[in-house]
């Protein structure tokens, strides 16, 4: 990052952890303890902050410098939808697919981990991912009438799949020679083929995993199917569950401070539930201005967002990271346009900015992991 740039924008960033910003650090000591021992999944949901990959990427990036990568992870099927991106792994498909679970595409509910899905209701459709990993799975839908598919690696069939049975999970597990793969479904029959995703792991190190929805305000977790969401958490046995919503609540004509306190609890109880030995960190969303009327700009709800999901983080025993305290507080946004970190929206940051604030949030990660692994005076 150009020092330079960040002293004329008037952005002083102290190196290291700022005191404050990781909020309940103690609640992060189960995610800390398997970092130790490894392998380590750690799950991201969030808004467009999220679904670009940018702000995942770089903490990717870092703890897997550190602890060792442990593959892309949970991926979602396909290309789901304009603006989803991986930067660790390649998914593709064909023009019938279609999509369910974003803000543009209505839900039954059934979406799974990441809470979208894609649905073919023709044969020689085709999802693909290309990967590199030592275990490979797939996760689907099994539900009455559903169709049949034809798993392949690199073009030549592994496996026929029949998804007709009664309503639930269904997964594929493969394990896959050394090196980089195309892995491909290709259905068979007109009768729907619902995809969740794909897992690609390694037997040891950090996966990093961004389930991110652009639009996306927490509440949309407690749209999901809890039964089928709990058993894909369980499969992924998380260490870490990382939960990054408020920009869209921030803006919303709809906003209720009480009525988002008692979601946003239930919210961080049901991933609670379904991963109890997991740690869970709220990431507050980052400081931003939203246009109004005659084209004045207003932080809108962004500060009552915040004082809520502190509130809550706290008494469910999760950590908090103060994005827009760690950015410089109110009105810091526009230092970081000016900087070039962030859009001139406003609200969105350019990529150099999220990398920034991940290496931000990791530090200030280690800062407390170090603390949490050093050694005790009785235990000399």
């Amino acid at each position: 990052m150009n020092s330079i740039l960040l002293m004329l924008a008037g952005i002083a960033l102290a190196p290291g952890a700022t005191p404050g910003a990781l909020e309940n650090a103690g609640a992060l000591a189960p995610f800390f303890e398997k970092l130790a021992s490894g392998p380590v999944h750690i799950l991201h949901y969030g808004d467009s902050h999220s679904a670009s990959d940018d702000l995942p990427n770089a903490l990717r990036t870092e703890l897997q410098a550190r602890f060792g990568a442990g593959g892309p992870g949970f991926t979602l099927a396909g290309h789901p939808y304009l603006g989803y991106r991986r930067f660790d792994s390649r998914g593709a498909q064909s023009g019938g697919w279609r999509t369910s679970g974003t803000v543009t595409h209505a839900s039954d509910g059934m979406e799974g981990l990441g809470g979208v899905s894609i649905t073919a209701r023709r044969a020689g459709e085709t999802a693909a991912l290309t990967a590199e990993c030592e275990h490979l799975s797939l996760f689907y839908l099994q539900q009455p009438g559903g169709g049949d598919f034809e798993f392949s690696v690199d073009g030549d069939p592994v496996r026929h799949v029949a998804t007709s049975g009664s309503l639930g999970p269904g997964y594929l597990d493969y394990e896959p020679a050394p090196g980089p793969h195309r892995f491909t479904v290709r259905t068979l029959t007109a009768a729907a083929v619902r995809l969740f995703g794909w897992t690609a792991d390694n037997t040891d190190g950090v996966t990093y995993e961004t389930l991110g929805i652009n639009g996306a305000q927490a509440t949309v977790v407690l749209s999901w199917d809890e039964d089928l969401l709990t058993d894909h958490v369980a499969r992924r046995d998380p260490a870490l569950i990382v939960v990054a919503y408020g920009t869209n609540e921030a803006i919303s004509p709809r906003w209720d401070a009480a009525a988002y306190s008692v979601a946003f609890r239930q919210v961080l109880e049901r991933l609670r539930n379904a991963a109890p030995r997991a740690s869970i960190l709220v990431i507050g969303p980052p400081d931003c201005l939203f246009v109004k009327q005659k084209h004045r700009m207003s932080s809108g709800h962004l500060s009552e967002v915040i004082a809520v999901q502190r509130v809550v983080a706290r008494e469910s025993h999760c950590a908090y990271w103060n994005w827009r305290r760690r950015m410089g507080g109110p009105g810091s946004v526009r230092k970081w346009v000016k900087a070039g970190l962030s859009q001139r929206d406003h609200v969105h940051m350019r990529s150099a900015g999220y990398r920034l604030a991940g290496k931000l949030l990791f530090d200030e990660l280690m800062f407390h992991y170090e603390r949490f692994s050093a050694p005790k005076e009785n235990d000399q």
